[in-house]
C-alpha cells in the first residue's frame, strides 16, 4: 500500500477527575491524533500519548508534532508499505522521539490490518477473545477517598488495583488498604519517585505482598533497580526504563526486574512492543499493558495488543467512560466484570466519531 495523505489533529479533551502521580497531576488531556490515508482513501488511525509537558519522558505534544511534520511523514509518505514492520525499520535513522514514531506507525498498523480485512489483534498475532483489565488510581488527598475509590472498582470488577505511591505517601497508606481488602490483588506505582538510599523504605513494601511494585528508581536506570530487586522479595516492574528490545534484553540479563510493563507509545510502536513481548516470553518475564490516560484510539491499541499470549497480568485500559464524558470512538470501549472483548471487525474495530473528533479539535493539517 501507499500512503497517499496524512492527517494530524491536536484534540483536548477534559477528564472527568484529577489524575495525581509523584510527578504531577492531569486534568485536561491534549494529544496528537494521526490518521494516514492509502491511495483508495481508506484511513487508518494512531495516538500521540505524550503529553504537553516533558512529566513522564523528554517528549511532549509539541515535540511530536514537529517530529512527525519534519521527519516521519516525509519519511513514508507516497512510500511503498508491505507491511507496518517496514515503518519501524524506516524510522530507525530518527533517535528516540519513540511517542511520535508509535503514532504515525500505529496509524499504518490500523490501516494494513483494514486492507487485509483482519482485526488487529489477529494481525498482531494475538489469539485471546477478551483479556483482563485492571485500574489505576492516582494519588488521593486523604485515604477516605482512596479507599472508596477501590471499593467502587472492585464492585466494577477489574481484576487488580494500582494506586500510586511517593515517599510519604506509601507505608501507611499500603497498610490501610490492607486492613480493608486483605487479599486485593494490588501493585504501586512509583513513577521513579525513590532512590537507593530508600531501601529500608522499600523493604518495609514486602510485608504486603504487592503483585509488584512499578519502576521504584530512576527512569533511566537499570543497575540500582537490580540490586534493589536483589534485596526485597517484592517483584519490580520496570516501565520507562524500557524504551526497546535492547533495554528489556538488558535489564533482564541484570536481573534487574520480574516484570515488564510494555506501553506501546514508550517503546516506540506495535511492532517494538510485540518483539519485547516474544523476548520477555522466551525468558519467563511476565508482562502487561500499562495505560497513558488514552483516548479511545490509544486505548484501542491497547486492547490490541494485550490479546498477545504473554500478557498474564490485567493491564490498565479502563472503560472510557472512567475518563471521558464522550470518547471518540463508537462504540467507546466497555469493561464487564474486569474484561473487555476483543473486537472481532477489521483495524482496531471501533468506528471513529468524527463529529466528536471535529468539536474536540483545536488545530489540524494535512500532509500529500
Amino acid at each position: 500500500m501507499q500512503i497517499k495523505e496524512v492527517v494530524l489533529r491536536h484534540l483536548k479533551m477534559n477528564m472527568k477527575f484529577d489524575f495525581t502521580t509523584s510527578f504531577g497531576t492531569i486534568r485536561n488531556k491534549e494529544f496528537i491524533l494521526v490518521e494516514a490515508k492509502d491511495e483508495y482513501g481508506m484511513s487508518g488511525w494512531g495516538e500521540s500519548v505524550a503529553f504537553t509537558a516533558p512529566w513522564y519522558n523528554e517528549e511532549t505534544l509539541k515535540t511530536n508534532w514537529h517530529v512527525l511534520e519534519d521527519f516521519l511523514i516525509p519519511s513514508i509518505l507516497h512510500k511503498h508499505v508491505e507491511h507496518p514492520d517496514i515503518v519501524n525499520e524506516t524510522l530507525l535513522g530518527i533517535r528516540k522521539n519513540n511517542m511520535a514514531k508509535a503514532a504515525i506507525e500505529g496509524a499504518v498498523w490500523d490501516l494494513y490490518a483494514k486492507r487485509s480485512g483482519q482485526p488487529l489483534a489477529t494481525a498482531l498475532g494475538g489469539q485471546k477473545k477478551e483479556i483482563e483489565v485492571g485500574i489505576s488510581i492516582g494519588i488521593q488527598k486523604n485515604t477516605t477517598d482512596l479507599i472508596s475509590l477501590i471499593e467502587k472498582a472492585i464492585n466494577e470488577g477489574y481484576k487488580r488495583i494500582k494506586i500510586k505511591i511517593k515517599p510519604g505517601k506509601d507505608i501507611e497508606i499500603l497498610k490501610e488498604i490492607r486492613n480493608h481488602f486483605p487479599t486485593l490483588p494490588l501493585m504501586a506505582d512509583a513513577n521513579s519517585a525513590y532512590r537507593l538510599d530508600d531501601i529500608e523504605r522499600l523493604k518495609a513494601l514486602d510485608e504486603f505482598k504487592l503483585m509488584m511494585i512499578e519502576q521504584p528508581l530512576a527512569s533511566d536506570d537499570i543497575i540500582d533497580h537490580a540490586v534493589l530487586q536483589k534485596q526485597i522479595k517484592t517483584p519490580i516492574c520496570l516501565d520507562e526504563s524500557i524504551l526497546s528490545y535492547e533495554d528489556a534484553r538488558k535489564a533482564i540479563e541484570l536481573g534487574s526486574c520480574k516484570i515488564i510493563n510494555i506501553k506501546i507509545g514508550r517503546v516506540g510502536g506495535l511492532t517494538e512492543a510485540k518483539r519485547i513481548h516474544d523476548l520477555c516470553l522466551e525468558k519467563g518475564i511476565g508482562v502487561w499493558c500499562g495505560g497513558m490516560l488514552e483516548a479511545g484510539v490509544g486505548r484501542a491499541h491497547n486492547v490490541a495488543l494485550t490479546t498477545l499470549s504473554n500478557f498474564s497480568l490485567p493491564g490498565d485500559t479502563a472503560a472510557s467512560s472512567r475518563y471521558w464524558e464522550k470518547d471518540i470512538i463508537s462504540p467507546e470501549v466497555t469493561v464487564h466484570n474486569g474484561m473487555i472483548t476483543v473486537p472481532d471487525r477489521p483495524g482496531i474495530g471501533y468506528d471513529i466519531d468524527i463529529n466528536a473528533v471535529n468539536e474536540l479539535t483545536v488545530f489540524e493539517k494535512v500532509y500529500k
